[in-house]
């Protein structure tokens, strides 16, 4: 069987759309958050006002070492051992305690990617999603430092007294209309009939 190049077919129209998704003023607001957070340049001597892009900031993050200082600075003591070796299985074990240190700070599993969508580089929008909840959860949490994005809301219950909720049993909403002044008068369906002798 022949070797087919890789993004062929369907895959490939797949691949091309999540590319399509990926923005870089997010990617952009996520970078200098997670800057000011750890007090370093992601990419030192880069201009902090150009996006790094799609393929840069997959360079920076992919070893999992600069997620794995994120979170022990948002939540100290979340990762106990950041992996420095350059190997495969270590950068991937990084970016995995991330994941795990990310879902016990409180983010949901909905919110977080996947190992292989950083690692492999093959859904960064999604890495970016991932960093912009992390935001929104560490101000929910009293984060005081940098944020990212708009603060999460919180449940806010409504309690009604049994007097309120019978006061609404009586009255008819908006959405159901009103039959108030309903007949037939002057109504009149198709042809009408005439009778002749």
């Amino acid at each position: 069987m022949a070797t087919r190049p890789r993004g062929y077919g369907l895959t490939a129209e797949v691949n091309r759309k999540i590319q399509e998704k990926y923005d870089v003023n997010l990617e952009q607001e996520a970078r200098r958050w997670i800057e000011q957070i750890l007090g370093d340049e992601l990419v030192p001597g880069s201009d902090p006002n150009t996006p790094l892009g799609h393929d840069k900031f997959h360079e920076v993050l992919r070893d999992g070492q600069v997620l794995c200082r994120l979170i022990n600075t948002l939540h100290p003591g979340s990762v106990k051992k950041v992996n420095k070796q350059k190997a495969n299985f270590f950068m991937m074990e990084n970016i995995g305690k991330f994941l795990e240190a990310c879902g016990a700070y409180g983010l949901s599993k909905n919110d977080q990617f996947h190992t292989a969508a950083l690692f492999e580089k093959t859904n960064m929008t999604q890495v970016v999603d991932t960093l912009h909840a992390l935001g929104r959860t560490a101000q929910k949490k009293g984060f005081h430092g940098p944020t990212l994005g708009v603060k999460e809301s919180e449940y806010n219950p409504r309690n009604f007294s049994q007097d309120k909720l019978r006061e609404g049993q009586t009255i008819i909403g908006l959405q159901m209309g009103s039959n108030r002044g309903a007949n037939q008068q002057g109504l009149n369906f198709g042809k009408s009939r005439s009778i002749t002798d």
